[in-house]
Formats: structure tokens, sequence, C-alpha cells
């Protein structure tokens, strides 16, 4: 992967991060909160602050774990999508399942030359002890 392609995937996932963490905030303190004036369904954004830093800096192994992370998200956007009575968070819920889809390939794209690059390295490395 080039150095331009990887630019472009680690801003696609920067970019995901942040707008999920603005959807999960807008959804359930105005948009279409579980109950009127804003629920505790907000404080699902804090696991998303946690790698926002690492990615930035974009920390392999932030971008690692976080993928994992996102996986909640999406299964959470997919329930929501699927059995929210209102139209408006079962939008919010694909918007959400989008979002986490695109951070998570993203992020993957992004980590699939350092992967290769380690295996190659723990080859090579298996290779020279066994001579």
């Amino acid at each position: 992967m080039n150095n331009q392609h990887a630019r472009a995937t680690h801003a696609a996932a920067l970019t995901s991060l942040v707008a999920l963490i603005l959807l999960c905030l807008a959804w359930e303190l105005v948009l279409a909160p579980l109950r009127p004036g804003g629920s505790w369904m907000v404080l699902k954004v804090l696991p998303l602050l946690l790698p926002l830093r690492g990615v930035l800096k974009r920390d392999v192994y932030t971008l690692q774990w976080s993928s994992m992370l996102m996986l909640v998200y999406l299964a959470e956007g997919l329930v929501r999508a699927t059995s929210d009575a209102s139209s408006t968070s079962m939008l919010l819920g694909w918007a959400e399942v989008a979002l986490s889809s695109i951070y998570f390939t993203c992020a993957l794209l992004y980590l699939h030359p350092f992967k290769k690059a380690a295996r190659e390295i723990a080859r090579q490395a298996i290779q020279k002890a066994s001579q």
C-alpha cells in the first residue's frame, strides 16, 4: 500500500470515528433519546473516546483493538435499526451501522501492510532459527 492510500484509509477511519461519536451524542441527547430530554444511553459514547488519541496518532495497536470495539457498535446499530419503533431511531441505527462498518473496514485496510510485514519478520526469524 502506498503512502497516499495509507493516509486516505487513516483519514476515513478517523472521520468515521468522530462522526460516530457525534452521532451517538446527538441521538441519545436530542434526536431520538429513549426518554424525553435525553437518556443515560449517551454513556455509550465513552468507549469511543478511549481510542481517539491513538487513532489521531496512527497507533497500530489502538487501531487493532478499536476495530474490535467497533463491532459492538455495529451490533447495537443493527439491533436498533431493526427493532426500534421510531423511524428516526431506525435511521440513526442504520447510520451507526454505516459509520462503524466504515471504521472497521478502513482500520483493517490501514493495518494490512503492518500485519504483512510482521508475518514476514516472523517467517524470517523462524527460517533463521531453523538453520
